[in-house]
């Protein structure tokens, strides 16, 4: 504790010279910024991806797993060209193609009959027949693919009768019809072109002298009426890509087992998911510098809306920093070890220890952020090689277990319930364990369920155990005081209380009597009212070095002061303040309540032996009537300042009413203010009526009126 006591002098000092140097915004900013390094450098190693050196057509010598999740574009363009070659084409049948070449034929042979009719009449000889009628079939030549009639073929026509013509006209529309009427594709035409000639050479009714001319028109006559649909095919085929999903390497994904030959395959899919030593990636590590900023800046965004002095800001500030490095210090040495067994030995850590700290030593706020800064770290910290970002088990386990310390810890007034709260967390713990091990699906073997068991249990009788141990270190390390220690100093078997009360009863009296007013003013305006408290039971204790000569201890004695010189009760009066402040300190009380005893009076002047001495006619220094303070730097010592005053004053009173306790209440508030007493801290006007309102309700309470009972 002496060693302790030493490090927080130090401790005070070094932050007082670091103030005084930098100023209270720099010294924070540089403190968190340290601590953002620090944080980078005990995680970086946790957020690089591992490397492999290895060669292609080389035995492996590890199981190398994915460490992520990546689209493989390789094999998944290789599946989409599958699904698109699987695809049909798709063809559009037209009965119109097969009516078009029908009517053409039919077209033939009814110029052939028309040039016949006219040749009849007008006598032509048998080439000018020929010449017309080739000048009538060019019409048909729509698309420069028409029939390539020789002049023996048109002689061959004209020369059938009309009867036969008609017939040969029939049979040929007939078969044409009858073959297009089912889809002939490009490559299905000549296959078609022979089936008609077959047919029109079987026709025995078709005369021989014709039948080259037939078979001509035949053949022309049969095209592919069955099309490839190109748009529509394409939109299938792209249908078909876009149907297959990416191929994905996915993350824990075995890629190459120990001692497998690397062929280009497995190098290529490592080298896609950046694990080759000849690989680097920036993003991990800038990803790493974006979250530990967020942790950073919401820690001094916290900072800033609390409501204390800047040296408890910073002092909280430093314990905040100090507690979280050493968690993730102690999260990382866990993880150091975690490989050597067979178990997820990271459910070992004390999940509440950090918050369950923060809250004792400075407020749940703190805490709460502070559980899920602890819980967002080792779900880095332990991170498995192939998981995506977090150990998200691992940090719900911290956050659930952190979470429930806070909470439970809320009721406990003494030290010996955080093992009570402990027990708890054990249990929360255990709860998420087995929630934990139902959701995995695995089975589990009888030692590890029975090891999970035992380290949830462990985690949380660890947190209890270590908040313990080290609640003292750091309070008396920063100059600190919990709520805790605060209950404990307020214990009546505590020594200096049984001091106080053996010794001088009527301070004791009057302290707690003081305790009370002080507590509910600082309860009203936010301050702290069990330190308030707490400093009323102490701050008179210097009165025990000379009892006799404060009047709430005399009784029915004499008045010491009766036969003494001025200056000499003066001098008397004056010391109990230091007095009580070098007895404190010998007892190692928290700074705190030495600055209680030490400044209650402030500078203020001790009237009453001051104009006394002025009454025998001493020439008197005002100075050296006032006490040597300093003033008070806290509300809650301006506040006891203002109580104790307000106490001893309205106990004075022979029968005191509410306007009487009112009048006297704002007269000595009134007289500190002028006389500067609070000028050290940072308790407003606003605050001041809030605190004058409250003493004056509390007094009414104390000094009500009582009924006179008869004798």
């Amino acid at each position: 504790m002496i060693v302790g006591r030493r490090w927080g002098d130090a401790v005070d000092s070094w932050v007082k010279k670091m103030q005084s140097l930098v100023g209270y915004r720099t010294f924070t900013v540089l403190t968190i910024v340290l601590t953002g390094l620090l944080l980078f450098l005990l995680l970086i190693n946790g957020v690089r991806p591992e490397k492999y050196d290895i060669k292609e057509f080389h035995l492996s010598n590890d199981t190398i797993r994915s460490i992520k999740t990546v689209e493989d574009p390789v094999k998944t363009e290789e599946e989409r060209q599958r699904a698109a070659s699987e695809v049909t084409s798709v063809y559009q049948f037209s009965e119109e193609i097969g009516e078009n070449r029908a009517a053409i034929v039919t077209s033939v042979i009814d110029y052939v009959l028309e040039e016949k009719a006219e040749s009849v009449e007008s006598l032509a000889p048998i080439e000018k027949q020929v010449n017309d009628l080739k000048e009538n079939l060019n019409v048909l030549e729509t698309d420069g693919e028409g029939i390539r009639f020789t002049d023996g073929a048109l002689v061959s026509l004209l020369l059938l009768d009309n009867e036969s013509l008609i017939n040969l006209r029939d049979s040929l529309t007939a078969s044409i019809r009858d073959i297009m009427s089912k889809p002939i594709r490009s490559e299905q035409v000549a296959n078609a072109k022979n089936e008609i000639e077959r047919r029109i050479r079987g026709n025995l009714e078709i005369p021989e002298s014709v039948l080259p001319t037939a078979v001509l028109i035949g053949r022309y006559s049969i095209n592919e009426n069955e099309t490839l649909n190109e748009e529509l095919t394409e939109a299938r085929i792209e249908q078909a890509r876009a149907s297959i999903e990416p191929t994905r390497i996915l993350q824990g994904q075995v890629i190459v087992q120990e001692g497998q030959i690397i062929d280009r395959e497995v190098f290529r899919q490592l080298k896609l998911l950046g694990m080759l030593t000849n690989q680097s990636s920036m993003k991990p590590i800038l990803g790493l510098i974006l979250f530990i900023s967020l942790c950073m800046w919401l820690l001094h965004i916290q900072m800033t809306k609390w409501r204390a002095s800047k040296e408890e800001r910073q002092r909280a500030l430093l314990v905040v920093m100090l507690i979280l490095i050493m968690s993730v210090i102690g999260m990382k040495l866990i993880s150091l070890v975690s490989d050597n067994f067979d178990v997820s030995i990271a459910f070992l850590f004390p999940t509440a220890l950090a918050p369950m700290l923060v809250r004792s030593l400075i407020n749940e706020r703190f805490a709460v952020l502070m559980a899920f800064l602890t819980a967002a770290i080792a779900g880095i910290v332990f991170q498995e090689g192939y998981s995506v970002v977090l150990q998200m088990e691992i940090a719900l386990y911290l956050l659930f277990g952190g979470l429930a310390g806070l909470y439970v810890i809320q009721g406990a007034e003494k030290r010996s319930h955080l093992l009570q709260t402990s027990l708890s967390v054990a249990v929360v713990n255990f709860v998420f364990m087995a929630f934990y091990l139902l959701m995995t699906q695995s089975d589990y073997g009888v030692s590890e369920l029975l090891f999970y068991g035992i380290a949830a249990i462990t985690s949380g009788l660890l947190s209890g155990a270590l908040t313990i141990g080290m609640l003292p270190f750091f309070e008396s390390a920063f100059g600190l005081i919990s709520t805790m220690k605060l209950i404990e100093l307020s214990n009546p078997n505590h020594p200096l209380l049984k001091k106080i009360l053996t010794e001088t009863p009527g301070t004791y009296h009057h302290s707690v009597m003081v305790a009370n007013l002080a507590d509910a003013a600082c309860e009203s305006i936010g301050a702290d009212g069990l330190l308030a408290r707490v400093g009323c039971y102490y701050h008179d204790i210097g009165k025990t070095k000379r009892p006799g000569f404060f009047i709430e201890n005399q009784m029915s004695h004499a008045n010491p002061h009766d036969s003494l010189p001025p200056e000499t009760s003066r001098d008397i009066i004056l010391s109990h303040g230091s007095d009580g402040a070098k007895l404190l300190q010998k007892h190692k009380m928290p700074k705190e309540i030495i600055d209680i005893a030490e400044q209650h009076h402030g500078t203020s002047l001790l009237k009453y032996f001051y104009y006394k001495a002025k009454e025998e006619g001493q020439s008197v220094n005002e100075r050296d009537y006032r006490y040597a303070g300093p003033k008070p730097q806290k509300k809650e010592t301006a506040i006891i300042s203002i109580a104790d005053s307000v106490e001893a004053a309205v106990r004075s009173m022979k029968h005191p009413t509410a306007e009487k306790i009112q009048e006297i209440v704002h007269s000595i508030i009134k007289d500190r203010l002028h006389d500067g007493q609070f000028d050290e801290c940072d308790l407003t006007l606003r605050e001041l009526k809030t605190v004058e309102r409250v003493l004056c309700e509390t007094l009414n309470g104390i000094f009500h009126s009582r009924i006179e009972y008869p004798q």
